[in-house]
């Protein structure tokens, strides 16, 4: 009998900053890129931490948490495909005051932090995205404190749900009201009452561990415009995903 070949690793350009390089430069970093698995609820850095690697996602979603003395939290931002953690590696701080935890299991390749500093100091497309990623990411951190500040908690609700949809690629999420309330920093049962109350109108059905957008056109004319507002940055500063009309991720 034959050995079964052994599946294909997914390619890197699953993520859209790695996709967005020019061939050479992509080439160079593929030998440093290392796939690694994103499971659920794995922390990846405290508060403080030396961050020895970038992450860049090609599946799940990490989220960046603010932590208060009292034990509170509360998410400041998402990073899926789209983006990458680790900015403290080119930021110059060499640690941030936010912990970083899988969201949406998933996977991500990882660079060293001195494979990225050599490619930083390049100066070539790596920096350039790296940056205006880091500009897309202070926007989304921005937009979220207001929206914490000042709306309604279905807005919240709604805000995440959408902007963690947009991550997955999907219309189901495996994921429990307990930990939403930890992620938005709002009380278990307002999350119980808001996510019953967009059942009962026919936006989301819920089951056990799981929520599912029905009615997604409804959903973004609940929530408030920091949603909009946070999406239309992201267009605006990064590369968006190819299509299959596309010129080929790389190419020259």
């Amino acid at each position: 009998m034959s050995k079964l070949s052994k599946p294909a690793a997914p390619e890197p350009r699953q993520n859209q900053i790695l996709a967005a390089l020019p061939k050479a430069e992509y080439e160079r970093l593929l030998p440093d890129l290392e796939l690694v698995e994103m499971p659920l609820g794995w922390t990846m850095s405290e508060v403080g931490d030396h961050v020895k690697y970038l992450h860049f996602p090609i599946s799940g979603i990490i989220a960046l948490i603010y932590a208060l003395e009292d034990g509170s939290s509360s998410e400041t931002a998402l990073v899926g495909s789209e983006g990458l953690v680790g900015i403290s590696i080119y930021m110059g701080g060499e640690s941030l005051p936010s912990s970083t935890e899988v969201q949406s299991p998933g996977h991500a390749y990882r660079l060293s932090r001195k494979v990225m500093k050599r490619e930083f100091e390049e100066g070539g497309q790596l920096q350039r995205l790296a940056l205006l990623y880091t500009q897309a990411l202070i926007c989304q951190t921005s937009q979220t404190a207001v929206c914490n500040q000042h709306h309604s908690v279905e807005q919240q609700f709604s805000r995440w749900l959408l902007m963690s949809f947009d991550r997955l690629h999907s219309t189901k999420m495996m994921i429990t009201h307990e930990q939403i309330s930890h992620f938005l920093g709002v009380r278990r049962v307002s999350v119980t009452q808001t996510a019953g109350k967009l059942e009962k109108e026919g936006l989301i059905t819920k089951a056990r561990g799981s929520i599912t957008v029905v009615d997604r056109a409804r959903l973004e004319e609940v929530t408030c415009e920091c949603y909009a507002a946070v999406k239309a940055e992201c267009q605006r500063l990064l590369p968006q995903p190819k299509t299959s009309h596309d010129e080929p991720a790389g190419a020259t």
